[in-house]
């Protein structure tokens, strides 16, 4: 693995330009630009093609569902491959007519099989739509929200409050912990058979990157760390986490005791993970980066 490329779903997949959201005019703009992309996404789901092999549906401006689209179910995603991209959020209960062989369907099993930057593209989408479903109403005073800024920002409609939301990320640590000689990893009962991986967790209020990973790694397996240093990042979109990557140390011979989430938790050699026997994460997941650095001696 190349550790210089960004994690699966990062990397420069879309130009944002943020500052478009800001124009008036940003959705007239898209109307009459005959090459904007608009990608559906309905719920937890997306307008994609399974066959020959998973791609995005893009639709253009004459397509009937883009142009009866409410102004409000419009987002502007940014410049995909050069091209104004459009995120039409459609209600969950609605039925719309799609090209043949297009289907509605959840991010998370394609991904291994999704090209990159499509990839990336939907994750982004999915993030925006699930944050934007739990929205409908302020949560200050009650009052039903509007979307502003192209979508990226929703708005109390009560004028005492006009309350602001953005969209959020949950931050989560994700920890390869090593002795040197030996990898710390952990399960939990609903992986498949022999699937292991590194051990996770969320960031609390009040609390630093470095503090997460010692609370969460004694939290879930009684080993204290010694030091930890960042590896690199990955958003992901189940539903709306970036898992923030770091290799740790600990003392040689720590006992491992599991609580919390994990059914077993041990230390593994080199050997023993490279020889089958132990299921590592997919390639997509930054957990396989990180064990996979420490196989090849980088961590």
């Amino acid at each position: 693995m190349d550790h210089a490329r960004p994690n699966f779903f990062s990397g420069p997949y879309i130009d944002r330009r943020a500052e478009a959201r800001e124009e008036p005019g940003w959705l007239q703009a898209a109307r009459s630009d005959p090459a904007t992309l608009y990608m559906l996404g309905r719920a937890t789901t997306q307008l994609v093609r399974t066959k020959p092999e998973p791609r995005i549906e893009f639709l253009t401006n004459d397509h009937p569902v883009v142009r009866e689209a409410d102004p409000r179910q419009l987002i502007l995603l940014g410049w995909f491959r050069g091209v104004r991209c459009v995120l039409i959020e459609l209600e969950p209960e609605r039925s719309v007519s799609v090209p043949e062989g297009a289907t509605f369907e959840e991010l998370r099993p394609l991904s291994p099989l999704l090209l990159g930057d499509e990839a990336g593209l939907l994750a982004y989408a999915r993030a925006l739509v699930i944050w934007r479903s739990r929205h409908h109403f302020c949560g200050v005073c009650g009052k039903p929200t509007v979307p502003e800024r192209a979508g990226h920002v929703i708005r109390c409609t009560n004028e005492i409050c006009r309350h602001e939301f953005f969209p959020r990320i949950d931050p989560a640590i994700i920890v390869l912990v090593t002795d040197g000689e030996y990898a710390l990893l952990g399960r939990q009962a609903s992986w498949p058979p022999g699937r292991f991986s590194t051990i996770a967790g969320f960031v609390e209020p009040g609390e630093s990157l470095e503090d997460a990973v010692a609370r969460e790694v004694m939290e879930e397996t009684a080993v204290q760390v010694t030091s930890a240093s960042y590896d690199s990042s990955q958003p992901w979109p189940f539903p709306s986490s970036l898992m923030i990557g770091f290799h740790a140390t600990a003392e040689p011979g720590s006992i491992v005791q599991v609580s919390g989430e994990l059914e077993s938790a041990a230390w593994f050699t080199r050997e023993q993970i490279e020889s089958g026997g132990t299921m590592v994460p997919p390639s997509h997941a930054i957990s396989y980066r990180l064990i996979s650095a420490w196989l090849k001696g980088r961590s």
